[in-house]
């Protein structure tokens, strides 16, 4: 079944200012994450605990389980109760799971970054970037190997009011050339773990807002990541350039994130919608080994939309 004919909320959020009935939500951080408890994900869980973890990942915008055990089928399934699963390009999935991909970097590995170590919001170069990701540890290194998250509605909320009247009528330009067409290939083949395959398709361009309105709490983000936005439509390259670096480092300051030290068991989703994310790469000569979901999500609206 096709991404458009499938619900893409098959479960509303419960209401905002839920009173937490059927699991715990504790907050790690001021900008945003919260760690979800009481719960098994590996169950058959019922509606009204799936709309308290979408409100949990609305409120919070990242949320972590611990002590999970998942199976890829049964990550597969935990999944598909928050929308139909997005489509992954350039990447292997998993033998056997077309909707699972393995972020692994192996203990051989000696370059100085990792899949992911780039700020980025997954695939902001489709004409639909997925609403959430979900990443089960798997095996972690015994240091390092943490992953930070940037809350981007707090960051457009810091701007000044003349910035944010400006960058409200920008429309940015994406694209995956800087990551997955056949220049990049070099830098995937070092990654023996996983398997990434580019093409010129990456060279492909999708307009998307500047500043997005989330699709289900109505807030305004900042949606621009220096992985995927490569300028802005009807600037001069020299003239993007400046508006785009300023953005790119106000988005991920360190009051704007929180920072997830994982353990085998963990669980993290996040909404795409209005976070930045990165990994950290340093962990040389350590393992790391994650498997990862994708839920699908919409075209961004723009404020005036």
């Amino acid at each position: 079944m096709s991404v458009a004919a499938e619900p893409l909320i098959p479960i509303p959020a419960a209401s905002r200012g839920h009173d937490y009935r059927r699991v715990t939500v504790a907050p790690i951080a001021g900008a945003c994450g919260a760690v979800v408890g009481g719960i098994d994900l590996a169950t058959d869980l019922d509606d009204a605990v799936i709309a308290e973890i979408r409100r949990a990942v609305l409120d919070h915008q990242v949320v972590f389980f611990r002590g999970q055990r998942l199976a890829p089928e049964q990550q597969v399934a935990f999944s598909r109760r928050f929308g139909p699963f997005s489509p992954v390009p350039f990447i292997e999935p998993v033998a056997g799971h077309p909707e699972v991909i393995a972020v692994v970097r192996e203990a051989e590995e000696s370059q100085e970054f990792t899949f992911g170590s780039l700020w980025h919001s997954d695939f902001s170069f489709l004409p639909q970037p997925p609403f959430g990701s979900i990443l089960h540890a798997l095996e972690v290194p015994p240091y390092g190997g943490d992953t930070l998250w940037a809350n981007q509605v707090l960051a457009f909320r810091s701007l000044s009011p003349g910035m944010q009247a400006m960058l409200e009528g920008l429309t940015g330009i994406h694209s995956a050339v800087n990551a997955y067409s056949p220049k990049m290939q070099p830098i995937h083949d070092a990654f023996s773990g996983m398997t990434v395959r580019t093409d010129d398709g990456a060279n492909a361009v999708q307009q998307h807002p500047v500043v997005r309105v989330h699709a289900e709490t109505g807030r305004k983000a900042l949606f621009v990541n220096v992985q995927y936005t490569i300028g802005l439509d009807g600037f001069a390259p020299h003239e993007a350039k400046p508006v785009l670096d300023f953005l790119f480092a106000h988005s991920v300051r360190p009051e704007l994130a929180c920072r997830w030290r994982w353990e085998v068991g963990d669980v993290a989703f996040w909404d795409n919608r209005c976070l930045q994310h990165m990994a950290m790469a340093d962990f040389t000569g350590h393992r790391r080994a994650m498997h990862r979901t994708t839920v699908a999500g919409e075209a961004p609206a723009a404020v005036h939309a």
